[in-house]
């Protein structure tokens, strides 16, 4: 009597073991190796009518800002999660005892190891209130920058150029070609007659502006304008040029794009070495990014979506005269992928992913010749 209720016993906590092993909802949470940052990811799993739902969390950049799981699914001790609105996706093997999932984070092509560990009452990690959405710029608002400052970059600064919630622009390693081309939509090949330092020189620049709010593209491009004018002196004419381009139009299935649910006015752009995340972005700012940062030619819209905004990732296998974003003109193209079944080409990566066709062609492009232009006057 006394062995069969041991076994009994011991029947139940098997049971009750492998149930908790199998339940997977609950707050997990762990370090992602990003490069040189540490950064805290929780994940949140519910169960709802019957289906796993997950809402991800990165601590340390994010914030308290909840970013939804697309899909998430347990096959045996394998989880995998994507996560669409960062072009993320999950994959690891849950421990025998269904406390630990040991797996790996990809995001636009680029793995990093992240493991979990399911929270407890005593363990969680505090997740701060989400910030307000920013104040925008009116609209009819005309700015400037009400101080600026400008600073020779750092020989080691990498390139980026950024926006803050109160409108603050901050850009690192920005040489005067970044700064013309943002400003006035353009690629390298489209200004002309410039100094040798054009894009030898960088500088790191800090501008408030005068009018309240985040500004819009049009307002940002255009206190950046006034920027180059009254600092760098430029002056400049107009003129047409028939150059290879690359046209942007609809490929005959038709648009796999998805509408973009963002409340902000700026789009945004990152990536590492073969993919790209665009948010809250039109195809023609999409198509001045790619032609200021990676391709070899202007990119020109051709796609009669107007002002209409997505979301959307892109991953493609470089070609060698193809640059990552951010990386210098020049730079050599990202390694191979070491993958077995690597993304295809750029081109058809659009077609593909994005029901978008990506082709060579002539085209009347305008230019900017520079008719003078001086290093930035001091702060």
């Amino acid at each position: 009597m006394k062995k069969s209720i041991l076994w009994m016993a011991t029947l139940i906590a098997s049971l009750a073991g492998g149930l908790h092993a199998q339940n997977i909802t609950g707050a997990w949470q762990g370090t992602l190796k990003a490069g040189p940052l540490d950064l805290r990811i929780v994940v949140k799993i519910s169960l709802e009518d019957d289906k796993l739902k997950a809402v991800m969390y990165s601590i340390d950049q994010a914030g308290g800002q909840p970013i939804p799981g697309s899909s998430i699914s347990k096959d045996g001790s394998i989880i995998k999660m994507k996560v669409d609105m960062i072009g993320g996706g999950y994959e690891g093997r849950l421990s025998a005892d269904g406390n630990t999932i040991n797996g790996t984070w990809t995001q636009v092509g680029m793995p990093m190891p992240l493991n979990l560990v399911r929270a407890t009452p005593e363990t969680t990690w505090t997740i701060p209130e989400p910030p307000p959405p920013p104040k925008l710029m009116a609209a009819d608002a005309t700015p400037s920058f009400e101080v600026a400052t400008i600073k020779p970059a750092k020989p080691e600064g990498r390139f980026s150029l950024l926006v803050n919630r109160s409108g603050m622009l901050n850009t690192t390693s920005t040489s005067l070609s970044d700064l013309i081309k943002f400003a006035y939509d353009l690629h390298p090949r489209q200004i002309t007659s410039g100094p040798v330092w054009l894009e030898s020189e960088k500088y790191d620049i800090t501008g408030k502006p005068d009018t309240p709010g985040m500004p819009n593209p049009k307002q940002l491009k255009a206190m950046v304008q006034k920027l180059l004018t009254e600092r760098f002196q430029l002056t400049f004419h107009r003129d047409k040029k028939e150059l290879s381009v690359y046209a942007i139009s609809i490929a005959k299935n038709g648009s796999k794009l998805k509408k973009s649910e963002s409340t902000l006015g700026l789009p945004g752009f990152g990536g590492g070495p073969r993919g790209l995340m665009v948010r809250n972005a039109t195809i023609a700012e999409f198509a001045s990014m790619l032609q200021a940062n990676i391709v070899e030619q202007p990119v020109v819209d051709q796609t009669g979506l107007g002002d209409a905004r997505w979301d959307f990732q892109l991953r493609w296998t470089p070609d060698p005269s193809q640059r990552q974003l951010g990386a210098p003109p020049g730079a050599p193209p990202p390694p191979p992928p070491g993958d077995d079944d690597p993304p295809p080409d750029l081109f058809a990566a659009f077609q593909q992913q994005l029901g978008l066709k990506l082709e060579s062609t002539k085209a009347p492009v305008e230019v900017l010749v520079i008719d003078r232009v001086e290093k930035p006057s001091s702060n």
